[in-house]
């Protein structure tokens, strides 16, 4: 009997010995800027992991610290698959495109045999309902509140889901924007986030311009004003700076790869400048 059907498993997850800071940082990385982007991703989230054992996010230090980075984990890897059931559902039925995005999560995260039969089992639970949506968004919200970079990887995983088969449905539109409010986000922010992740997902399929790609790197509408877009790209490069990244513990190895990417950014306004005849 395939995964996708058998029971729920009763698997303990706080055995699991995947960092999450490495794993949300590649999957984060991945989604934003490829295999670059998943390498800078994952030592950036290497530095996160050190940074909850240390206290220095916020949390308790020591074993303490530990435990906690442990109860993240836990509550980010079970409640990302229990809503992503939930969204998949939302139209009424669950496609083979929503279920090839979820195993691509579980591939990203490169889980074992049995951390794979977790994740399908609270994929399940979502879906049949076993597991109720509030009460998982509130233990997501306990556990990672403060941490702004889990709660949009937390919502790109499941608007990627939701997209898996071309095109968002009512339903799945309006799950979703209980699922970003209920995390804090704003209509507006939301708003954003759905339509940065529509158009990425057009660029990978294919239908996207290198200009339009352009505008989705540096997150900015076709129709933002020059002041907006140079903005934006002062931000992020800003974010990505070499420097401040090994200031946040990027490892001096990976300088490299953080120029790159600061590189890509820079591409992209240029591709905008040209097109718009900015200087």
């Amino acid at each position: 009997m395939s995964l996708w059907t058998s029971g729920l498993s009763n698997g303990i997850l706080a055995n699991m010995r995947l960092g999450i800071g490495k794993i949300l940082g590649a999957l984060f990385g991945g989604l934003a800027g490829g295999w670059v982007g998943a390498i800078i991703g994952f030592f950036i989230g290497n530095a996160f992991d050190r940074g909850l054992a240390r206290g220095s996010f916020g949390r308790l230090g020591g074993a303490a610290g530990g435990a906690h980075r442990q109860m993240v984990h836990a509550a980010f890897f079970r409640s990302a698959f229990v809503v992503m059931g939930h969204v998949c559902k939302a139209d009424g039925r669950v496609t083979d495109a929503e279920i090839k995005v979820a195993e691509q999560v579980m591939d990203r995260m490169d889980l074992n045999a049995t951390q794979r039969q977790e994740a399908v089992s609270y994929f399940r639970a979502g879906r049949d309902g076993e597991a109720d949506l509030d009460q998982t968004l509130n233990e997501f919200r306990r556990y990672c509140r403060g941490h702004a970079q889990l709660v949009r990887l937390f919502l790109e995983i499941q608007i990627q889901a939701a997209l898996a088969d071309g095109a968002f449905d009512e339903a799945e539109r309006q799950i979703l924007r209980r699922i970003a409010l209920g995390l804090g986000l704003s209509e507006a922010d939301y708003a954003r986030l759905e339509t940065m992740m529509g158009a990425r997902a057009a660029n990978q399929s294919g239908g996207e311009s290198a200009l339009a790609s352009a505008y989705d790197t540096l997150g900015v509408a076709a129709d933002a004003s020059d002041a907006e877009v140079k903005k934006a790209w002062r931000k992020l490069m800003s974010e990505h700076h070499p420097d401040k990244l090994v200031a946040k513990g990027l490892p001096e190895e990976m300088m490299r790869i953080a120029k790159e990417r600061a590189q890509d950014i820079q591409a992209a306004y240029d591709t905008i400048k040209q097109s718009r005849g900015m200087r």
